[in-house]
């Protein structure tokens, strides 16, 4: 049973990106009660991101599965949230392209690599997510004045740097992958 709840956890994160979603339509900037729900699912996910890898670690429980669907929860999340907050509130499109062409290009790589080994978040990838959840909990605060929506802004900014960084990184591991796998070498985790 222990097993299961990081795994099922992350499943929820999952299901709650569209509703946090539909939830920043409908508000359409108004800083009503819909975004204040979006704003309490979307803390609540982030909690869920934390706590579904600090359980399965600790139950020694960590699967496939979670290092492979993890990632994309949180990819959804912040790609959902962000692209609505583009949309809904004028927050300049290029962080979200960069993270978008990033996130994109490490799930391929991820996927195409993921019958010979399953590449985890790295150290450098966690730092990226924790900075993108900050700055949509920044964002999404109704009624937040000018100075917090400036610091979230810088807080993005530096979360779109780490993720082209992190990108490069994921780039040779998922190539010294192939390679290894390819040649019959060991594991590209070595």
């Amino acid at each position: 049973m222990t097993g299961s709840v990081p795994n099922a956890l992350t499943a929820l994160r999952l299901l709650v990106v569209p509703i946090a979603v539909v939830l920043l339509v409908v508000d359409d900037g108004a800083d009503g009660p819909a975004r204040w729900w979006a704003l309490v699912l979307v803390a609540f996910a982030a909690a869920t991101d934390w706590l579904d890898g600090y359980l399965a670690r600790r139950w020694e429980v960590v699967s496939g599965f979670g290092k492979l669907a993890d990632p994309i929860a949180d990819k959804a999340l912040v790609l959902g949230v962000l692209a609505c907050l583009v949309v809904v509130d004028g927050i300049p499109w290029w962080p979200l392209a960069i993270l978008v062409v990033r996130e994109v290009g490490v799930t391929i790589g991820r996927l195409a690599v993921a019958s010979q080994v399953v590449i985890p978040a790295s150290r450098g990838g966690k730092i990226k997510t924790t900075l993108q959840l900050t700055s949509l909990l920044m964002f999404l605060l109704p009624g937040a004045p000018a100075w917090w929506d400036a610091i979230a802004w810088w807080v993005l900014v530096a979360a779109a740097v780490v993720a082209v960084v992190t990108g490069i990184d994921y780039a040779r591991t998922i190539r010294a992958a192939n390679r290894a796998h390819r040649d019959g070498t060991a594991d590209a985790d070595a």
